[in-house]
């Protein structure tokens, strides 16, 4: 029997998920079912996401096996809260919401409650998304793997081995594409500055870090001779790579996604 599946919530990240779930014939339609708090643009929303959209959270869950929470992160506990007296211990809650920890979750839902976190990011708005998740205390081995092949259909899912690797997801994919298109912008801005068109500069830069990106993802090699691949020793490639290094590139990555993981678990803490 097909698992029914309520997103709490109807925002991008959600639609987002229930356009991939549709797309890759992941769950029938009807078996979809969202929330949003207005009675304003309830059709449109309908229509948008191809699914059935209504005002009431505890309905949803009453009709849910599963049910993601998919509002801003100061709502969680107002939600949870609305529909701790519907949730089941057959059930399973997954939330999406940045930095509302497993503890706070759990606390706020009825003892033996299945719960799973996932940082989702935005790339999954174009079926390109990188999502990490952790089970909480409850969550079964099957739970898990369920997840983990439904974020598939947005992009690629790991399950990483404790909450506190969550933080490092949250640095490296879920802030990660705001340091990419930093990334990319910087070089062509560089080229712009050396006397090329800005948007040529930009479509050599971003196509570069999709190829880059492709052949990185699917390599038999390790990074390092990918790079030695390109930077051919007295090349002008070794040039541009030697000023990496020069530089501390390696350092400042580091320290990029060290503050960023610090950040992250600094808010789960609040």
């Amino acid at each position: 029997m097909e698992k029914k599946i309520g997103f709490i919530g109807s925002g991008k990240m959600a639609g987002a998920i229930i356009k991939g779930l549709i797309k890759q014939h992941f769950i029938n339609t009807e078996n979809l079912l969202a929330t949003q708090t207005e009675q304003t643009g309830l059709e449109k929303k309908s229509k948008t996401l191809g699914i059935k959209v209504i005002l009431d959270n505890k309905e949803l869950v009453k009709k849910s096996n599963i049910v993601f929470i998919a509002v801003k992160p100061n709502q969680v506990l107002g939600v949870l809260k609305e529909i701790k007296p519907y949730v089941t211990e057959e059930k399973l809650i997954v939330s999406i919401a940045a930095g509302v920890t497993l503890n706070k979750l759990e606390s706020n839902l009825p003892q033996k409650t299945k719960v799973i976190r996932v940082m989702p990011n935005t790339p999954a708005l174009v079926g390109e998304g990188m999502s990490g998740l952790v089970g909480g205390s409850e969550a079964r081995t099957e739970d898990i793997e369920y997840i983990k092949s439904l974020l598939t259909t947005i992009g690629k899912c790991v399950v990483v081995d404790s909450e506190a690797q969550l933080d490092i997801v949250t640095a490296i994919s879920g802030s990660g594409p705001a340091f990419f298109y930093k990334v990319i912008n910087e070089i062509a801005r560089a080229g712009e500055k050396l006397g090329m068109d800005y948007e040529k500069a930009l479509l050599l830069s971003i196509q570069t870090a999709i190829g880059s990106g492709k052949m990185a993802l699917n390599r038999t090699i390790s990074m390092e001779e990918l790079i030695s691949n390109v930077a051919t020793k007295g090349g002008c490639t070794a040039v541009g790579v030697d000023c990496m290094n020069e530089n501390n590139s390696e350092k400042l990555f580091f320290d990029v996604i060290k503050s960023t993981t610090e950040k992250a678990h600094a808010l789960g803490q609040g």
